[in-house]
């Protein structure tokens, strides 16, 4: 395959966050820092996925950080400069090429088209990817190591 014969990759927004966080600047680092619970308006055409969610359910939540830099490959860490840079890989960092978000919630209540989640750190207007349930064996909820 040549170099520039890349795959394009299309996504198309389930929804949308509906959020108390307004800017970038307000939302915590992770959900687990202090961040609100946040409604999911999942759009018309894709409400019928929601089908089998309740409360008490755990997600991971996809979401497209529509506010990020797309052309950082290093950071430091947590924002700290004391921080040596490292590759966004290595990172939960927002800013990378392809800036999704992935967060891990509780469903809080399921009302129609939209389900009430957190904690959730997306800010406001943060489209929705996806939308997955967390595996039973994850680690994700019990046992995070700390969050660059």
């Amino acid at each position: 395959m040549e170099e520039d014969a890349w795959l394009e990759a299309r996504l198309r927004p389930i929804g949308v966050i509906s959020s108390e966080l307004t800017r970038r600047s307000e939302a915590p680092r992770q959900g687990s820092e202090g961040a609100p619970d946040a409604w999911i308006e999942v759009h018309p055409w894709a409400a019928e996925g929601l089908q089998g969610l309740a409360a008490g359910d755990e997600l991971l939540v996809i979401t497209w950080f529509h506010q990020a830099c797309r052309d950082v490959l290093r950071v430091h860490p947590r924002s700290d400069a004391r921080n040596p840079l490292t590759g966004v890989f290595a990172t939960r960092s927002p800013d990378r090429p392809n800036p999704l978000g992935l967060h891990p919630v509780v469903v809080r209540a399921v009302d129609g088209n939209r389900l009430r989640v957190g904690p959730i750190e997306a800010i406001d207007g943060t489209p929705v990817v996806d939308i997955k349930p967390a595996l039973q064996s994850s680690s994700f909820f019990s046992s995070r190591g700390s969050p660059r």
